[in-house]
């Protein structure tokens, strides 16, 4: 039996090898990665690697067995049809007859296009009989600390979400909840909507931001439409752009706001603060 993570060279998925390390013996963790030489670490400290693309479903062919745990992350090759990708590890999970399947999906609430890959990959999942869990993750931190430098170059932050607020955390906090379901007993057939235990607004982003650095950062706040062309003109490809502005619109609606509390009962520990990761970010 082994615990295995696909996606094991991402932001995310390299939280969670990181944290399984701390839990169970390496010899007992599979990563699931592309590129081998990106994991080459990981196998040095006993790790071991199966090298798996989601695009070539017959590399995930015996890549799982009997008994496994397998944490899907969910891809982000958004033009590549991400659900038929999902598939290709759900069918292969079944096939081998997993004793659990964890899936990063995204807040039930949420009704921007970005949650409809999510929904078809759950729809799936359910349908194929597999013991699952649904982490429905809600936003990152860092989906805003980790490109902080147009903010700064401005003294703007600029977002198409109103007054809406979110429950952020980190991904270090989601891998955490991954990582409690993979290790521990009882999430078969479970479903986790996860978010920070503190919601926030723009407006306090930005004051939190001047309050870090001593200067004047403002939220300019502005439509879905005048959003996504500041994305396409800062080079985003046209349609992730409009998805990044259906999340704003989602936020003003206060779809991202989760809450009950799933993170933290599941990591045992109150999530990341907002205010901690700008820190951080200040400081890199």
């Amino acid at each position: 039996m082994s615990i295995v993570v696909t996606g094991a060279t991402g932001h995310l998925g390299r939280h969670v090898v990181e944290q399984l390390l701390e839990k169970v013996p390496a010899a007992e963790i599979t990563a699931v990665v592309r590129d081998e030489a990106r994991a080459a670490d990981l196998a040095a400290r006993g790790v071991r690697l199966a090298v798996a693309d989601y695009n070539a479903p017959r590399t995930f062919d015996g890549l799982f067995a009997a008994g496994d745990k397998v944490l899907l992350i969910s891809g982000n090759e958004f033009d590549k049809g991400r659900p038929a990708q999902h598939q290709v590890v759900i069918d292969a999970a079944a096939a081998a007859g997993v004793a659990l399947l964890a899936y990063t999906s995204a807040p039930g609430s949420l009704s921007a296009a970005l949650a409809d890959d999510h929904r078809a990959t759950e729809k799936a999942l359910l349908a194929s009989g597999l013991p699952y869990s649904l982490l429905r993750n809600g936003w990152y931190h860092e989906n805003y600390t980790e490109n902080l430098a147009p903010v700064l170059a401005h003294d703007a932050v600029v977002a198409a979400a109103g007054d809406g607020r979110l429950s952020s955390a980190s991904r270090a906090d989601y891998a955490a909840a991954a990582v409690a379901v993979l290790t521990g007993e009882g999430h078969e057939n479970t479903t986790y909507e996860l978010g920070g235990d503190e919601a926030w607004s723009f407006a306090e982003y930005a004051a939190e931001l001047s309050r870090r650095t001593g200067r004047e950062i403002v939220y300019n706040a502005v439509s879905p439409e005048a959003l996504t062309g500041i994305l396409t003109g800062a080079g985003l490809p046209g349609p992730f752009a409009a998805i990044l502005a259906g999340v704003d619109a989602s936020i003003e609606k206060g779809e991202l706001v989760v809450t009950t509390g799933d993170l933290s009962r599941l990591t045992g520990r109150p999530t990341t603060p907002l205010s901690e990761a700008i820190a951080a970010a200040l400081q890199d």
